[in-house]
């Protein structure tokens, strides 16, 4: 599903909401979880699944096209852990 599938289903499911307010929804949705992850932070959708963040380590790597040796520095990103629910309705056989 991608942004304009998501805003279209929420639409068709909240009539009595124009198509800006339903986008203005899932941008401060989006926003907000954004802005706790930038401030360290976790966000936990209960039964959906956790958003948090990991720290890599600087490393060493290499360009592809000549070989030499780049220095990658450490950084965060992004994690997201699926809940219980999610992980059971994914398994169902």
């Amino acid at each position: 599903m991608i942004r304009s599938e998501l805003l279209q289903a929420l639409a068709r499911d909240n009539p009595g909401l124009r198509a800006e307010e339903v986008e203005r929804v899932v941008d401060t949705f989006f926003e907000e979880i954004e802005t706790r992850l930038a401030q360290g932070g976790r966000v936990e959708l209960r039964g959906f699944g956790a958003f948090s963040t990991r720290e890599r380590e600087p490393r060493q790597g290499r360009n592809p096209r000549t070989g030499a040796s780049v220095s990658v520095p450490g950084k965060k990103v992004p994690y997201f852990k699926p809940g219980k629910e999610m992980r059971a309705r994914l398994n169902a056989d």
